[in-house]
């Protein structure tokens, strides 16, 4: 049962590849912005979606810079 879930990974997992709090991540799956799927109450995100939105998603609060 459990070889179908070694591609996803749980928001305790995605939130330490982030370096953001579990809470953050349960924010950003319920705003759209990272596509997950519940299970038996429990987020799953694909491991390749996980790394796609990891390679340009920033941590830091606020305003994002701009070049212009």
């Amino acid at each position: 049962m459990s070889e179908g879930f070694e591609n996803y990974v749980t928001v305790a997992e995605a939130a330490k590849r982030l370096n953001i709090h579990p809470e953050s991540v349960r924010r950003l799956i319920r705003k759209g912005k990272l596509p997950a799927r519940k299970f038996a109450n429990t987020w799953l995100i694909e491991r390749t979606t996980l790394e796609q939105f990891a390679s340009h998603y920033d941590p830091r609060p606020g305003r994002k810079a701009t070049l212009l």
